[in-house]
């Protein structure tokens, strides 16, 4: 839904090539009225709204102890409430015609946490949260939600698209091996365009899936994350039945 100065020459080529099949808005996804009337005049525009996706966001980087309420607090409004506001927005139109799939653009940080991007996890967490609940509140009025969970991309996610809260010297250390397991787990990323494919099989798909990995590496993560949750769960489940009485 967004358009920011760094694309503005590549929208422009595309409404030259395609004409009316293209609407570039632009819009920024933290102000909820402006994102109702984007979608409305997208709408109005199109006659109607088949695929919504929801992938304006960034990083923020920085430990926890790191984090200023403005880093927090603007990872949050864009990254959840971004999401949020288009989503309602453009549910009505969606209900009304009884179809539409929603894509929310998640990541593998949606399921999973590592160091340094704490406030980042919170904000998909909580998309991975109302979108699940979404999807069944929905599906009466056969729409769809899918989130997509990518893996690491060769994209500027990491670069000047994100930001970074000022450091705190006594992390030093502890940054400096955090940025060194970071490089090794995300080493091949994959390949953005090549996701134009994976996308179109999954909103072409007569039963898409609520949740969808992108990249190779987020299953394998995923898998040991859970697996290790679920020992620790049994593990601790006679502690969580002496707590109910």
């Amino acid at each position: 839904m967004a358009a920011t100065a760094r694309n503005t020459a590549t929208l422009d080529d595309l409404v030259d090539k395609y004409g009316d099949s293209v609407l570039p808005i632009q819009l920024d996804v933290t102000d909820r009225q402006a994102d109702f009337a984007a979608v409305k005049q997208a709408h109005d525009h199109f006659g109607r709204l088949d695929i919504v996706v929801n992938n304006a966001g960034y990083g923020q980087f920085g430990f926890i102890e790191e984090l200023s309420e403005s880093d927090a607090r603007d990872q949050i409004e864009t990254n959840v409430f971004g999401a949020l506001w288009v989503t309602q927005a453009a549910l009505p139109y969606l209900r009304e015609q009884r179809s539409g799939h929603i894509i929310q653009v998640s990541s593998i940080g949606g399921i999973v946490a590592f160091p340094n991007v704490g406030i980042y996890h919170a904000s998909k967490w909580a998309l991975e949260g109302f979108s699940q609940a979404l999807a069944q509140e929905v599906a009466p009025f056969d729409v769809h939600v899918t989130l997509i969970e990518p893996g690491g991309f060769d994209t500027d996610w990491a670069g000047s698209s994100s930001r970074r809260a000022d450091p705190l010297p006594a992390y030093a250390e502890v940054h400096a091996a955090t940025e060194e397991v970071r490089a090794r787990r995300w080493a091949g990323p994959g390949d953005p365009k090549a996701s134009a494919a994976a996308l179109l099989k999954v909103v072409d798909a007569q039963e898409p899936p609520l949740r969808v990995f992108f990249g190779e590496a987020p299953l394998r993560l995923a898998k040991a994350d859970y697996e290790d949750r679920l020992r620790t769960w049994e593990q601790w489940q006679p502690v969580a039945e002496l707590a109910q009485g």
